[in-house]
């Protein structure tokens, strides 16, 4: 397997550091630290601040062995806004964590024509080639909804299920879409009209959003468990052997399968009781978080996906997660508490204005 290793600068501690210079008025020679060897990060004038000093005495963050990535929600499965996605790739520009990983349904499929998939794809890839750190995909319902979107998804991403390392971290993907569900009639219409009318008649597609919900067939599907078939389970017991020692373990799915388990999820549970591990998912546009036997279970809520719930966890957001040496520091933000140095621009923010919700 390839590994990649990439170094991450503290920002924070360098911005302090001329700060601090500057606030001193001097710049006093790097001392060397006791453990490396090497000149220190952090330096001050000693005989200035000899005794009380300006800052408190918590220890940097700064330990090269910790690392930040983000995970993202839907896109899609009835947009809000159009532009929501596009100013979430400026705002992981302005962060600058070292990769992304988004939970599924990117685009908004249920088609069976090759040339409509690959533009849809093709408009999706435009917007990631601004994002300025690789970026991982996790297959949603939207993106491989059937036997000729997955053929479209393997010729242009490869697998749907795949693992990887980072800095002694295991990564593993699932696929909770093979074989993929039988659509609701209709559905890709109906998407389509959602869409329109979420500009032309917001009122009129919140109707039809609860419409659709409460109809038996949708209901009957969204209440049916995620099936993993042998091979899967078998790819997920194989990455585990050949990572016995990894920290901490991540899965990554689009359906949130712990909410009405299938036998093959049980299994993969039970594989995973004795490692330290996370399981995230999107696809509810909705916010949740369980703790299942210890483990957290988290779901994410959507980066321009609709709302389909009422509730706090309606807000489009990124999940910022830090990994440190006693396992991961999570932390959510709002897409709309992220701006750049020059403020809040009123044009750009006012995309995440939801229509007839202000």
């Amino acid at each position: 397997m390839k590994q990649i290793h990439i170094n991450h600068l503290g920002v924070f501690a360098v911005v302090l550091l001329v700060g601090l210079s500057m606030l001193a008025g001097c710049a006093s020679t790097p001392t060397e630290t006791e453990t490396t060897g090497q000149a220190a990060v952090f330096a001050y004038d000693e005989a200035t601040f000899s005794a009380a000093k300006p800052w408190t005495e918590a220890e940097f963050q700064n330990n090269p062995e910790e690392f930040q990535f983000v995970v993202i929600g839907d896109r899609t499965g009835g947009a809000n806004q159009e532009h929501t996605f596009k100013l979430a790739i400026n705002q992981l520009n302005l962060l600058q964590p070292e990769f992304v990983i988004n939970v599924g349904d990117m685009i908004e499929g249920y088609s069976d024509d090759k040339v409509e998939l690959n533009a849809e794809w093709d408009e999706v890839d435009a917007m990631l080639s601004e994002l300025e750190m690789p970026f991982f995909r996790v297959p949603g319902n939207h993106d491989i909804a059937n036997k000729i979107a997955q053929e479209v998804w393997r010729e242009r991403h490869g697998g749907t299920h795949y693992h990887f390392v980072y800095k002694d971290t295991l990564f593993l993907v699932l696929d909770s879409e093979d074989p993929p569900r039988e659509a609701p009639e209709g559905i890709k219409e109906k998407l389509e009209l959602y869409n329109r009318l979420q500009t032309e008649d917001p009122a009129k597609a919140q109707a039809m959003l609860a419409e659709f919900m409460s109809d038996e067939a949708v209901v009957a599907a969204l209440g049916k468990n995620v099936e993993f078939d042998d091979e899967q389970v078998a790819f997920v017991k194989d990455a585990l052997a050949k990572h016995p020692d990894a920290r901490w373990t991540f899965l990554f799915l689009h359906e949130p399968a712990w909410e009405n388990p299938s036998d093959s999820f049980k299994g993969i549970q039970a594989m995973l009781k004795d490692r330290k591990h996370t399981f995230l998912a999107g696809h509810l546009h909705y916010y949740d978080y369980d703790l299942i036997d210890g483990h957290e279970h988290i779901t994410m809520g959507p980066a321009g996906a609709s709302f389909h719930h009422e509730g706090p966890g309606n807000v489009d957001h990124i999940m910022w997660v830090t990994m440190t040496e006693e396992g991961p520091q999570i932390g959510n933000i709002a897409l709309k508490g992220i701006f750049d140095r020059k403020g809040l621009d009123p044009e750009l923010f006012g995309a995440y204005d939801r229509k007839g919700e202000e």
